[in-house]
């Protein structure tokens, strides 16, 4: 059998926006040294590295495991929403490590599941979770993540997926206008044009082209603020739409992959809207699922509270694994 691999270890949890790294020094040890910054500008993802290496006055490790966002299928890998790539086999060649594993970043939450603790995660609405049963993990954040944990005769599957990219569809009449609008500006709608940082911006511009008011220059984090203060109409609507787009989505991901087992959310957004999310139309928009209203009522929803820790857990366990064979590109 082949061992773990070896110490110290390097985990990173790499997004479009931020990037956060942690540090195992030995066997039994925790994550130290955890980091969180924005992408330095310019940089690559070894420069990164190398930076915070020479910050924290870290020797050169022996692994490294990375949760990237976006998809990952044989040696060159993209983030979905940043430019750029790299080689898997140059990365660890340079960094001189003994075992690099990269994977995408909500398998690394997936894997991470039945590492937390109760207090690490946060219930909405009712239902329950069936043990042995699938599990669905999302998250919007700079785009919007997806994955899945199936149960299979020799232990859990983590299928990584690019689900966020499905097309949006809508649940009322004013969802039909908003819909309408954004296929003007962007022809295909996926689910992550409204269920990311620039999705929330979409739907802030979409709420005030519907209004026939001109938007102002909002960034996510304004949208937000100003709703929760109630001092702006088009701010307030375009989180309501958020939660209900998201309710949607996350019951799409219920039904498809008969999440008896609970569905989890991720990502950089929803954590930081904890009070929000619990008197949203989540929940309903979740169960709102004609003759299957009753299958998701028992199905239980619950955040994240600190999903980069997890991604950082969840890649530690890659470590592991034994080495498998690169999938070919």
């Amino acid at each position: 059998m082949d061992a773990p691999a070896p110490y110290p270890r390097l985990l990173g949890d790499i997004g479009g926006t931020h990037i956060r790294f942690g540090w195992i020094p030995g066997p039994g040890e925790g994550i130290v040294a955890r980091e969180d910054f924005r992408w330095p500008e310019g940089a690559g993802l070894r420069e990164a590295i190398a930076t915070y290496l020479d910050d924290r006055g870290r020797s050169r490790p022996l692994s490294c495991a990375l949760a990237i966002a976006g998809p990952v299928s044989g040696d060159s890998v993209a983030l979905t929403n940043r430019s750029g790539s790299f080689s898997i086999a140059a990365l660890q060649r340079d960094l001189g490590l003994d075992r690099l594993v990269v994977l995408n970043d909500f398998a690394a939450l997936a894997i991470a599941i039945a590492q937390l603790a109760p207090e690490d995660t946060r219930k909405v609405g009712g239902g329950g979770q069936v043990r042995g049963s699938p599990m669905a993990i999302l998250g919007p954040g700079t785009g919007l993540g997806v994955a899945a944990l199936i149960p299979t005769p020799t232990g859990q599957c983590t299928v990584s997926s690019e689900g966020g990219h499905a097309s949006l569809c809508s649940s009322d009449a004013t969802e039909d206008h908003l819909l309408s609008i954004l296929r003007r500006w962007f022809g295909h709608v996926s689910f992550e044009r409204v269920l990311s940082g620039e999705g929330i911006v979409n739907l802030y511009r979409a709420n005030c082209a519907l209004a026939g008011i001109e938007p102002a220059s909002h960034d996510a984090a304004a949208v937000s603020a100003l709703a929760a203060q109630g001092r702006d109409e088009c701010c307030v609507a375009a989180i309501d739409h958020f939660f209900g787009f998201l309710g949607t989505f996350a019951g799409n991901l219920a039904l498809t992959f008969d999440a008896r087992g609970g569905v989890y959310l991720g990502g950089g957004i929803v954590p930081r809207l904890l009070e929000r999310i619990e008197s949203s139309s989540f929940r309903e928009r979740f169960e709102s699922k004609g003759r299957f209203r009753s299958h998701l009522e028992r199905i239980a929803t619950s955040v994240i509270v600190d999903p980069s820790a997890a991604a950082l857990l969840g890649a530690n366990q890659a470590l592991e694994e034994p080495p498998r064979q690169p999938s070919p590109a």
